[in-house]
């Protein structure tokens, strides 16, 4: 398990979960997607959601977002009850074209800024500098969503959600449409920039290596209803834990978790 880092149990919850359940109706009836999600995310912390497909790891983070209602429990951000979206959570999703084609990069910014924050002027300017030079793309700013690769309107998504300053960072499956390069790429960019901004994550994925890249914490979700299996720690993060032996076992570690799902799924039906 991972020793804390020198004043990391000192850091305050940012994100607390209690008793997170969520339910959905279908012509067969209601179906329970979470059932009593627990967990503290701690400020500047990047945790990381796995879990087989269909366990809510979507569901977990739109109602982190405000963007659905949970059946019970609750979510609180620096000790606050969410009831809505609101700009202290910033939003990044998979698709590519979640930028708006008729907007430049900065353009894109500028629009969040003000619309999110009230920012506007030389104030909007300084941040949208500073958050186009921290991602890379301070050349490409006058540039339109049409005229970048995938792999750019991804990281235009990151600044633009960098640039309100959130305080939780949530990312549903980013990079899984990208090619294998640009999303080795992005991880470390993503691991980078949260080391210089201090910013909290709550990331969902399906790749056990992209958790393991990510997050100082993985919280592995049971089939459905999504539970809290079990949460790892692993001693190092980044691509250096790959390369490393217990890397390996906690690849293994996982994998086992899912495949006694697996398992009880098919032995289910």
């Amino acid at each position: 398990m991972r020793q804390p880092v020198r004043g990391e149990e000192m850091r305050h919850v940012k994100l607390q979960i209690r008793g997170l359940t969520a339910t959905y109706r279908t012509a067969r009836g209601t179906i329970t997607a979470l059932n009593g999600i627990d967990l503290d995310v701690r400020e500047g912390e990047k945790v990381v959601i796995l879990g087989p497909s269909g366990c809510g790891k979507s569901t977990l983070l739109k109602i982190v977002a405000g963007f659905e209602r949970a059946a019970a429990g609750s979510v609180c951000v620096d000790g606050l009850p969410v009831s809505g979206p609101g700009p202290d959570r910033a939003f990044v999703f998979q698709e590519f074209d979640q930028l708006f084609p008729w907007l430049t990069v900065s353009g894109n910014l500028s629009f969040a800024l003000r619309v999110a924050r009230g920012v506007t002027g030389r104030e909007a300017e300084r941040a949208i500098d500073e958050v186009l030079s921290l991602v890379g793309l301070s050349r490409w700013r006058d540039l339109y969503p049409h005229q970048l690769s995938g792999g750019m309107k991804m990281r235009v998504a990151i600044a633009r959600a960098l640039v309100l300053n959130p305080a939780v960072l949530l990312m549903d499956e980013p990079f899984a449409a990208l090619d294998a390069q640009s999303r080795s790429l992005l991880q470390a960019e993503v691991n980078r920039m949260l080391a210089e901004t201090g910013q909290t994550l709550l990331f969902v994925t399906h790749s056990i290596e992209e958790a393991l890249v990510l997050g100082d914490r993985i919280v592995v979700l049971s089939a459905s209803p999504g539970r809290v299996r079990q949460i790892i720690e692993p001693a190092v993060t980044g691509v250096t834990l790959l390369e490393r032996p217990e890397g390996a076992e906690l690849r293994r570690v996982i994998r086992q978790l899912l495949e006694q799902d697996r398992v009880a799924g098919e032995m289910a039906s």
